[in-house]
């Protein structure tokens, strides 16, 4: 899908969420044939006119000016992180994307040596598709314990993050609020999409676990697009049983995330968390 067609389609899904209420329009009783907004109604809020707003719904308008796309993005309630999405969707509009297989994403020395210095705290570094690039043990331990702990140093062979959220059983029965990480999984890859309209990697990811997941399909459909951040995730671990921890999303450069887990310090959670360190933690000799 270009730009133009992506820019339409996330338009018209968020059109398509407002009702007259949202804004204080008043319908008198009318029965509406479409659910949310009507095009002119979404145009007269946006200070623009009815058939530019559906030309440009419609991919047939590429000149939307910055001050159009943050009257619509207002009109829409977006927040920011929907916002800037709107911009790289008509940035994308603007250009040809190049077809080329993008270079295997590396983890710098500095990075590696905060992942190492956290031995206490579950850590996960993940790249713009949502590969794991490397991990240290007890993020190994809580998020993928069942895998090979080698595999993010092999650039073939990295676990996906959003790809095991969608097909791996084992992180299924991991969430208790599995739909919830689901949700926020795709919402952070369509975001990703947006700013990266040619990575090919990302394109084959989203094509792959749409064939393979109707779940995924559906929630792509949806066109939310905002990156990780932080979230209160109860989860049920083989080796510790319950526990919820709160996981938050640092980004640490433009394309790398580190995800990591805490729990208040003397909750029964940040003892699960220590004995799970302990139960995974190497052999001494």
């Amino acid at each position: 899908m270009d730009g133009q067609s992506s820019l339409g389609a996330f338009l018209q899904a968020r059109r398509s969420r407002l009702t007259p209420a949202d804004i204080g329009l008043d319908t008198y009783g009318e029965r509406r044939r479409v659910p949310g907004l009507r095009r002119e109604e979404l145009a007269l809020l946006a200070g623009v006119s009815a058939s530019y707003y559906a030309r440009l719904e419609q991919g047939h308008s590429h000149n939307a000016s910055p001050e159009v796309l943050d009257a619509l993005a207002r009109a829409l309630n977006l927040d920011e992180a929907e916002r800037r999405h709107v911009h790289d969707l008509a940035g994308l509009a603007a250009r040809r994307p190049a077809a080329r297989r993008p270079p295997a994403e590396r983890v710098d020395g500095a990075t590696r040596r905060l992942l190492e210095s956290m031995p206490e705290v579950p850590a996960v570094l993940t790249g713009r598709r949502a590969d794991v690039l490397a991990w240290n043990p007890l993020g190994h331990a809580l998020f993928a314990g069942h895998l090979d702990p080698t595999a993010p140093d092999r650039p073939a062979d990295r676990p996906n993050m959003a790809a095991l959220l969608f097909l791996d059983p084992y992180l299924r029965e991991l969430y208790g609020t599995w739909e919830s990480k689901a949700r926020a999984a795709v919402a952070n890859l369509r975001y990703a999409a947006g700013r990266h309209p040619d990575d090919s990697l990302l394109g084959a990811l989203v094509g792959e676990l749409s064939m393979k997941s109707d779940e995924f399909a559906t929630m792509w459909a949806d066109h939310r697009a905002r990156p990780c951040t932080v979230a209160e995730q109860r989860m049920w671990h083989p080796l510790v049983g319950a526990l919820t921890v709160t996981q938050q999303a640092l980004r640490v450069s433009d394309d790398q995330t580190l995800l990591v887990a805490t729990a208040p310090a003397g909750s029964e959670d940040h003892t699960a968390l220590r004995l799970l360190a302990q139960a995974t933690a190497p052999a001494r000799t």
